[in-house]
């Protein structure tokens, strides 16, 4: 009973760690990023539940500023790997070279590349071919990598950050859907309001910025994933969030006429998955007891605007992929 009553003690405290960390991450945060409160707060969803995130926004948005801080404030090794046109997958995972031993004798040694860090800011990810992006598949999804046929495990906790300009589409290769798949979350980040511009501008051009305090470490992260996976959640709840997913798929019994009319290719079963995973690190972080359908439709933007792909007819109305999400929303609430 004592090794029972500990791990509980254990828990709480961590809990307790969990809800407090909001606050504090928020005011180191402030240091370096002004507004963006929204983005902000949806990929500490996405860290807290061990998750990868898509950060789409114009260039000059301070996205790699934010990745950056927040490696900082959770003390982890952090790599920046601008994708390019001429980028190869050994430039990512790594790769074999010949050394000669102090016996005078030769050997293949591994030489690890940048993917062999805690924070991964993939940057511009949509400027890199296919080949080279496919090399962070097995990363982003087994946390390891393969050469010349050994496994080499990545170092805990792993998390990829891809940046990507929505606004240039010349000269770049777009995420196939089972890469974007993989990503739990797709954060916007849109231009700040004339106050906040006001105050970055004048920040920027006065002072040096403020040194970010690390507040955390990787063994806080990882007790931060196993708490936020235990938050209770009602059948009912995982239910709603199955059907929101379910109903983005065009031409099934339940799809609605707007689906049928407006989407070629809906949500699969990750969709489902991460929706919950995101209610859970949101009901964590605002203090509450078990997830509810709120924390499903707050997360419900950033898990599936990139895994709902619009057809012509949506196109040519105008209509947006948010536009079709909120919809599906309001239909399953009534």
């Amino acid at each position: 009973m004592s090794t029972i009553a500990n791990n509980y003690e254990l828990e709480r405290a961590t809990v307790e760690k969990l809800r407090a960390a909001r606050g504090s991450i928020l005011t180191e945060l402030r240091k370096a990023i002004v507004g963006q409160t929204q983005p902000i707060e949806e990929l500490l969803y996405c860290l807290f539940a061990g998750g990868h995130c898509l950060l789409t926004g114009p260039p000059g948005l301070a996205k790699t500023l934010l990745v950056r801080s927040i490696s900082q404030i959770f003390h982890l090794k952090f790599q920046r790997i601008q994708f390019t046109p001429d980028l190869m997958p050994a430039d990512i995972t790594g790769t074999e070279i010949l050394e000669e031993t102090q016996e005078g004798k030769r050997k293949m040694i591994f030489v690890k590349g940048p993917i062999f860090a805690n924070v991964i800011l993939a940057d511009e990810i949509n400027r890199t071919p296919p080949k080279t992006q496919a090399a962070l598949l097995e990363a982003m999804q087994e946390h390891q990598v393969t050469a010349a046929g050994v496994r080499h495990q990545l170092e805990e906790p792993f998390f990829v950050l891809a940046t990507q300009n929505p606004i240039e589409m010349e000269g770049t290769y777009p995420l196939p859907e089972a890469q974007l798949d993989r990503f739990m979350f797709n954060v916007k980040i849109d231009y700040l309001v004339e106050d906040d511009e006001v105050e970055v501008v004048t920040r920027t051009t006065s002072r040096q910025p403020e040194k970010i305090e690390p507040l955390f470490d990787g063994a806080d992260i990882a007790a931060f994933h196993e708490v936020v996976r235990k938050v209770p959640i009602a059948e009912d709840v995982v239910r709603y969030a199955v059907r929101l997913a379910a109903m983005s798929r065009p031409h099934q019994a339940t799809s609605p006429d707007f689906v049928n009319e407006w989407i070629s290719w809906g949500a699969g079963l990750r969709a489902g998955q991460f929706l919950v995973l995101g209610g859970k690190a949101r009901a964590l972080l605002h203090g509450q007891a078990h997830v509810s359908t709120d924390d499903i439709n707050a997360v419900a933007l950033s898990t599936l605007r990139h895994r709902i792909l619009l057809n012509y007819r949506a196109e040519a109305q105008g209509i947006t992929v948010e536009q079709v999400i909120e919809k599906l929303i309001e239909t399953l609430k009534a």
